[in-house]
């Protein structure tokens, strides 16, 4: 991709040197409320002041020693990471100003194997995920590893892709889309899964978008869209059950096959339409 990397989003909050959780730490270790008790019941039956063990910070996020050489060799895709949030919210600014609505801007937060959200316990192994009740979306630097190495999907547009398709969900979010599936997921818990698929294609569909704005623009460079393409399939539900039980359940997936997930990020490419993104169609 054609960008000039060190510029840093206003929008993306740095909490790779915090460790989420609440609760309290002892010996490097999170305990919850359950272990207080029983310290503060050992304190008084022992007379010994057991609460001692607790680090002095408790509840939100406990900071950890920061990491230079890990922040130094993630610094790439931070700056990656900054330069696709800003060009991509730009990108669906300009396209909610053509129908006369205003783009509210998400945040995009950083963190090391798990952290607090609004939606709960954000951790890495769940992979990159957007929240809606804080609008925020959460990602481990370190996903963009498995996703070259373990998902066989390299390339800086196939990083970007990823970021795009989270952004996709805050648009859904914005456009009612979002809170109207959840309202039809409650009504019909039998329906949950076929709707979630529909809304993870839509969110494909929105990332084409921004793909054929950026294609628009020359930014893209040649083989690139290609990336894009490997890392919607790379995590089609499919090839995900395929890799970890060797077995297909269609019944069970909540994102689509690899074949769907392409397909619709491929829709949102070439037309660079939003009604182009109708998958509850």
């Amino acid at each position: 991709m054609r960008w000039t990397p060190g510029g840093a989003s206003d929008d993306v909050e740095d909490r790779r040197n915090e460790s989420g959780g609440g609760g309290f730490q002892i010996g490097g270790r999170h305990i919850g409320l359950g272990g207080f008790l029983i310290l503060l019941v050992l304190s008084l039956v022992f007379h010994r002041n057991f609460l001692a063990l607790l680090g002095p910070t408790s509840g939100g996020t406990v900071a950890r020693p920061a990491d230079p050489a890990r922040d130094a060799a993630e610094q790439h895709e931070k700056d990656l990471v900054s330069f696709v949030l800003d060009d991509t919210q730009k990108t669906w600014t300009q396209i909610f100003a053509s129908r006369n609505l205003q783009y509210r801007h998400a945040k995009l937060v950083l963190f090391r194997d798990q952290i607090d959200s609004a939606c709960g316990m954000a951790e890495s192994a769940t992979g990159p995920f957007y929240c809606p009740e804080d609008e925020k979306v959460y990602i481990d630097l370190g996903f963009y590893d498995e996703l070259k190495q373990r998902f066989g999907a390299p390339g800086e547009f196939a990083q970007a892709y990823v970021i795009a398709h989270e952004i996709g969900h805050h648009v859904q979010k914005q456009l009612g889309i979002e809170g109207k599936v959840m309202r039809l997921q409650r009504q019909d818990p039998s329906s949950k899964n076929a709707l979630s698929v529909r809304l993870e294609l839509q969110a494909d569909c929105m990332a084409g978008i921004w793909g054929h704005s950026t294609d628009q623009r020359d930014i893209l460079e040649q083989g690139e869209v290609q990336q894009g393409l490997n890392a919607a399939a790379a995590v089609g539900d499919d090839r995900l059950q395929r890799m970890s039980t060797g077995r297909v359940n269609p019944d069970s997936f909540t994102h689509g096959s690899s074949a769907q997930r392409t397909q619709w990020f491929e829709s949102g490419f070439k037309s660079g339409n939003l009604d182009s993104c109708n998958t509850f169609q």
